[in-house]
C-alpha cells in the first residue's frame, strides 16, 4: 500500500519564520491486524538478547611531530664584585675584603647568618639525608617470567641507510653511547657516502648529542675507560684516529696511511696502562698493531697472525674481532676470518712466542669473542650459526655449544651481572637471552627488536639492565630487561663454576679417549703390533692411557661378564655330574631286583 501526504505552501511563504500551533489529533490511516499472518511466523523460545549498558568509546591515535630538545650551558664566573674591582687581581680583591670587614654592618650580618648556618648544620648532624637504608639486605630474585621492553629508538638522521656496526657505552655514568656507521658490503661505499658517526644521549633520541667526523667511515669506536671525553676509532681505510669531545668533532690525531692496516680496522680496544693512552687494533690484513696516542705516526709493536709462527704475512689469518680482559693485561685473544681463535701473549719477544694457542673455533668467521667476566679461563665465541663456550684447559674442542640457529648469529656478550646469562643477536632482528642454568637447548627469552638484521649489541656495564642493539639500516634500539635478568642469586656463581668444571672434565675424558684411539690406529697403520692386555688384567700404557675412566669402566664391565659366565658354566657342569652318578645307582638297583626275582 502506497501512502503519501502532500504538504503545500505558497511561494510567498518560503523563507518566512515558522510558527507551530496546537491542533486536534487527526487519523491519517488505520490498518487493522491480519490474524492469518501469524501462521507465517515461528515463535522463538528462549530468546537471548545482549544489551550494552556502558558508554561506548572509540580509540584514535596520531603521530605528532617530535619535540626537539637541546642543552645549553652557562659559563659561570665569580660574581658580586663592584665594577671597579677586577676579580682576577688578588690585590684588589684582598683590599676590598678588608674594607668590607671594617664596616659597621659586617659584624651584625655575620652573626645573623651564623645562627641560620648553625641551625642547618645541627639538622644535618641529626639526620643523614643521604643515608641508604637496608643496604646490607640482599635483593631477592623476583620469581616472574622474564621480559624486555623497548626504551628508546635512535635513528640515523642521514637519508642514506648505513649499518650500525659497533656500539660503545661511556664509562662515566653510562648515559651516552657512541655508534659507528659504515656499509661493509662489497662495493657498497660510493664517493658521496656520508661518513659521520654519532654520540647519543640515551635520554634524547631526537638528534645526536655529538658528531664524530672522521677521514673515512668508522667501522668501530670505543670510549677510553680512563677519559670519558676521548674515543678511538678504526676506519674503513685501515687508519685509526683519536677523538676528543672537548676539542671538536674532527679527529685530533690519526695514524699515517702507510703505517696503518691495509684492510678495514674491524676492532680497537684500549689497553690497561698507567697513562691510559695505549690501545691496539686488528684487521683482516693479518696484523695486530699496538699504538700510543702520544705518537700515532707509527705503531709501537706489530704481530702477524701466522699460525705456523714463521711471521709470514702471506700465511697470516685475517682478524675479525679482539678480546682483552683488563684483569689479565698480558693476554689477549683474536677471532679470525677463517674461524680459528688465537690466544696470544703480549709480552712475547717475537711472533712465535706471542702466539700461544690456536683453538679450532668455527667453520666460518668469528664475529664475537669475549671472556666470562667472573671466570676468565672460559670464553664464548660466535660463528657458523652457533655459540660455543670454551675453556683454556682444552685446545681441541669446546665444552658447551648451542644448536645451529635458523638465522645467522652476528654478535654475543655475557651479562656483566648474571653469571649464567649471555645475549645474542641474529639476522632476523631477534635478541635472544640465554640462561644456561635454566636450559641449554633454546633461549630463555626472544625479543623481536626490529624487522631488519641486527649486527651488534652492547650491554650496559654498570647495572646490566640496558642493552643497545644496532641494525642494518642504522637504527639503534635501547632495550631494558626485567629485574630477574639482572639480579644474581646467592648460589648462581657457584653453580656456574661447578657446571664449567664438570663440562671441562667431561671434555678432557673424551679428548683422552680420542687421543688413545688415534694412537692405536696410527700404530696399526705403521705396521706395529698393538700391545695386548696381560694375563693378570693389567692394561698396557699404549692401549689404555692412565686416568681414562671410560676405558676402565668398559674393561671392568666385560670382566664381570666373563666371571659370571665362568661361574654359570661351573655350576652347570656340577649339576650334570650329579645327575650322572644318580643314574648309575638306579641301574644297579634295578639289576639287583631282577636277579632276586629269578632266584625265587
Amino acid at each position: 500500500m502506497d501512502m503519501q501526504y502532500v504538504y503545500t505552501k505558497k511561494r510567498s511563504e518560503f523563507g518566512r519564520q515558522v510558527h507551530f500551533v496546537d491542533r486536534a489529533v487527526e487519523i491519517i490511516a488505520d490498518i487493522q491486524p491480519n490474524p492469518e499472518l501469524i501462521h507465517d511466523y515461528i515463535p522463538r523460545n528462549p530468546v537471548d538478547t545482549g544489551v550494552q549498558h556502558v558508554r561506548e568509546f572509540s580509540e584514535h591515535w596520531v603521530n605528532t611531530v617530535r619535540f626537539e630538545t637541546e642543552h645549553r650551558g652557562i659559563n659561570h664566573v665569580e660574581g658580586g664584585w663592584p665594577k671597579d674591582v677586577n676579580q682576577l687581581e688578588p690585590d684588589q680583591t684582598t683590599r676590598f675584603r678588608k674594607k668590607t670587614e671594617k664596616e659597621d654592618g659586617y659584624g651584625r650580618a655575620v652573626v645573623s647568618l651564623g645562627q641560620s648556618i648553625a641551625h642547618t648544620i645541627k639538622q644535618n648532624n641529626a639526620v643523614d639525608i643521604y643515608e641508604n637504608y637496608f643496604q646490607h639486605i640482599e635483593a631477592d630474585v623476583v620469581e616472574e617470567p622474564p621480559y624486555a621492553k623497548t626504551i628508546n629508538i635512535y635513528r640515523d638522521p642521514h637519508n642514506v641507510r648505513r649499518t650500525a656496526n659497533h656500539i660503545s657505552w661511556n664509562a662515566d655514568g653510562a648515559r651516552k653511547i657512541a655508534v659507528s656507521y659504515c656499509n661493509l658490503g662489497f662495493q657498497a661505499a660510493g664517493n658521496d657516502t656520508y661518513i659521520d658517526s654519532y654520540i647519543w644521549d640515551i635520554e634524547n633520541p631526537t638528534k645526536p648529542d655529538f658528531f664524530l667526523k672522521p677521514i673515512s667511515p668508522l667501522v668501530c669506536v670505543e670510549f677510553n675507560p680512563k677519559d670519558a671525553h676521548q674515543l678511538v676509532g678504526g676506519c674503513y681505510n685501515g687508519q685509526v684516529c683519536i677523538f676528543d669531545t672537548r676539542k671538536g668533532s674532527t679527529a685530533v690525531e690519526q695514524s699515517l696511511i702507510e703505517n696503518s692496516h691495509r684492510d678495514p680496522a674491524y676492532k680497537t680496544i684500549w689497553l690497561q696502562s698507567k697513562s691510559g693512552t695505549e690501545f691496539f687494533s686488528a684487521s683482516t690484513d693479518g696484523k695486530v698493531l699496538w699504538w700510543d696516542t702520544k705518537k700515532l705516526s707509527e705503531p709501537v709493536d706489530t704481530l702477524i697472525l701466522d699460525t705456523e709462527k714463521k711471521g709470514r704475512l702471506e700465511n697470516a689469518l685475517g682478524a675479525m674481532t679482539l678480546e682483552y680482559e683488563p684483569t689479565i693485561p698480558t693476554k689477549f685473544m683474536v677471532g679470525t676470518e677463517q674461524g680459528r681463535i688465537i690466544s696470544c701473549n703480549r709480552k712475547g719477544k717475537n711472533d712465535a712466542e706471542k702466539i700461544v694457542t690456536v683453538f679450532p673455533g668455527h667453520w666460518g668467521p668469528v664475529y664475537a669473542l669475549q671472556r666470562h667476566p667472573n671466570f676468565t679461563k672460559n670464553f664464548l665465541s660466535v660463528g657458523d650459526w652457533t655459540v660455543r663456550i670454551w675453556s683454556e684447559e682444552l685446545k681441541d674442542d669446546c665444552i658447551m655449544w648451542t644448536k645451529p640457529s635458523m638465522y645467522a648469529l652476528t654478535d654475543a656478550q655475557w651479562s656483566p651481572i648474571r653469571s649464567s646469562i649471555f645475549y645474542t643477536t641474529k639476522m632476523d632482528g631477534t635478541l635472544d637471552v640465554w640462561d644456561i642454568l635454566f636450559k641449554q637447548n633454546e633461549p630463555t627469552l626472544s625479543i623481536q627488536v626490529v624487522d631488519e638484521p641486527l649486527h651488534c649489541l652492547r650491554v650496559q656495564e654498570t647495572h646490566g639492565r640496558l642493552i643497545a642493539c644496532g641494525s642494518q639500516n642504522g637504527t639503534v634500539t635501547l632495550v631494558e630487561v626485567s629485574d630477574n635478568l639482572c639480579t644474581q642469586g646467592k648460589s648462581e656463581k657457584g653453580l656456574i663454576s661447578g657446571m664449567f668444571d664438570r663440562e671441562t672434565r667431561r671434555a678432557k675424558v673424551l679428548e683422552a679417549r680420542s687421543r688413545a684411539k688415534r694412537d692405536v690406529r696410527g700404530k696399526a697403520a705403521g705396521g706395529e703390533k698393538p700391545e695386548k692386555t696381560t694375563t693378570d688384567g693389567a692394561t698396557e700404557e699404549s692401549e689404555l692411557k692412565e686416568g681414562d675412566p671410560i676405558e676402565k669402566a668398559e674393561k671392568d664391565f666385560w670382566k664381570i661378564i666373563e666371571d659370571e659366565k665362568r661361574r654359570r658354566e661351573r655350576k652347570a657342569a656340577g649339576e650334570d655330574k650329579g645327575a650322572g652318578e644318580g643314574g648309575a645307582m638306579a641301574d644297579a638297583e634295578r639289576a639287583a631286583n631282577t636277579t632276586a626275582q629269578k632266584a625265587e
